[in-house]
């Protein structure tokens, strides 16, 4: 997996602890870029260690439920993933521009203690995000995935660069529609913890078409 001007292709050239970035409805994937502005002290200061470091951050949601709004200090579900800091800016208001680049879901095994205000996590990362996913991405029907992102552009009256989405990998093409997707962040866990691209298409497909149906307001239809 290659992020920035790092490759990684062994769970042991990650780190076993990594500081957590809590952030509600933000999906990050392995080979996914994520940009993020940074203001709180403790995030600043997060940042900060992280670049004097591996410039490796735990992207992952607050845990969530119908009823209590997730917020940075909820318990933490249980999937994220690792991001490395590839591109860096100081804003001169005393926030910064980062640009995470997805490296590899991860499993929080245990929160540590707590540096410069920011959450610590001991983490098993997923070795098979690092693999070679080309034989993955022959699972996927693309086709059917484009069929369902036009109907959900139509619908919500958008354009999208053609040329652009028929020139992406398969992998590129369901990571960031999976990213870019309006959904909550039930929907996004469940994107995040998909098994393999297959899975993570097909979710993608069905939480759409039941979008849409909720949209049309035609209930009758049934998921691919």
């Amino acid at each position: 997996m290659k992020a920035g001007n790092s490759t990684y292709t062994n769970v042991s050239e990650l780190p076993e602890s990594t500081p957590l970035f809590p952030l509600s409805g933000a999906l990050l994937l392995p080979s996914g870029n994520i940009p993020l502005n940074i203001f709180e002290p403790r995030y600043l200061a997060m940042i900060d260690d992280a670049m004097a470091a591996d410039r490796i951050i735990g992207m992952i949601q607050p845990q969530f439920d119908a009823d209590d709004e997730a917020t940075a200090e909820n318990t933490l579900c249980e999937v994220g993933c690792l991001g490395r800091i590839t591109a860096y800016q100081e804003t001169g208001d005393g926030r910064l521009m980062v640009n995470l680049a997805g490296i590899s879901r991860f499993r929080l095994l245990e929160e540590l203690d707590e540096i410069n205000g920011y959450r610590v996590g001991r983490v098993a990362s997923f070795a098979d995000d690092l693999l070679d996913n080309e034989e993955a991405a022959q699972a996927v029907d693309r086709d059917g995935l484009l069929a369902t992102f036009k109907q959900f552009l139509e619908a919500n009256e958008m354009e999208a660069d053609w040329d652009g989405v028929r020139e992406a990998s398969t992998e590129s093409l369901v990571n960031t529609l999976s990213m870019m997707s309006p959904y909550g962040p039930a929907e996004k866990q469940a994107l995040l913890e998909a098994p393999d691209l297959k899975t993570r298409s097909e979710t993608l497909v069905a939480i759409t078409e039941i979008m849409l149906a909720r949209e049309t307001g035609d209930s009758s239809g049934t998921l691919q």
